[in-house]
């Protein structure tokens, strides 16, 4: 998990602009924060949105274009068909929230965060209709989606149990052992 912080943070440094902002980016805070934050106001679990920004593979500045000619924005790649919603959620313009989402990390992940806590309600709680209702109502495509995202959580699992084996075998070594 460090490692997707890590690589987070390196793609949002690559367009942000201040000096101390790069330092925290740097460092992973400004993504943990975020992601905490998001996790914490909507109450959904910070893996959890770990792995999807992960699945969606979005960056900053990054608007998809998608074959039913709508588009994707931003790091947890929010389909515009969510922007009205979101402006009244947070009280702003179309045109602010649309360039929120694409150009603020934390805006994009909070927004994320926002719209699957709709489809967690809409699953009555049910994490993994939830999942695949954040990315369609079409039964296939929910289906296809819940796979990738399990995928995905296998995969970070797999490196977070590498990670803290060789953590383990790196200090087992420094302390002598074996």
């Amino acid at each position: 998990m460090r490692q997707f912080f890590a690589i987070l943070a390196i793609s949002i440094v690559a367009v942000s602009g201040p000096a101390r902002a790069a330092d925290d980016l740097a460092k992973g805070n400004y993504v943990k924060e975020c992601i905490d934050a998001a996790s914490k106001t909507h109450s959904i679990p910070a893996e959890i949105l770990l792995i999807l920004l992960n699945v969606e593979n979005g960056r900053l500045g990054k608007v998809s274009q998608n074959t039913n000619d709508t588009v994707d924005i931003g790091p947890m790649q929010v389909n515009q068909i969510w922007l009205p919603k979101l402006a009244a959620h947070w009280r702003a313009s179309r045109e602010a929230t649309y360039r929120a989402l694409r150009d603020e990390f934390c805006a994009n992940v909070e927004g994320g965060a926002w719209i699957l806590r709709q489809a967690l309600d809409e699953a009555d709680g049910d994490l993994w209709e939830g999942i695949g209702l954040y990315h369609s109502h079409n039964e296939r495509h929910k289906a296809t989606y819940r796979r990738l995202v399990l995928a995905q959580g296998r995969r970070l699992q797999r490196e977070a149990v590498a990670e803290t084996g060789s953590t383990e075998r790196g200090a087992a070594l420094t302390r002598g052992g074996r």
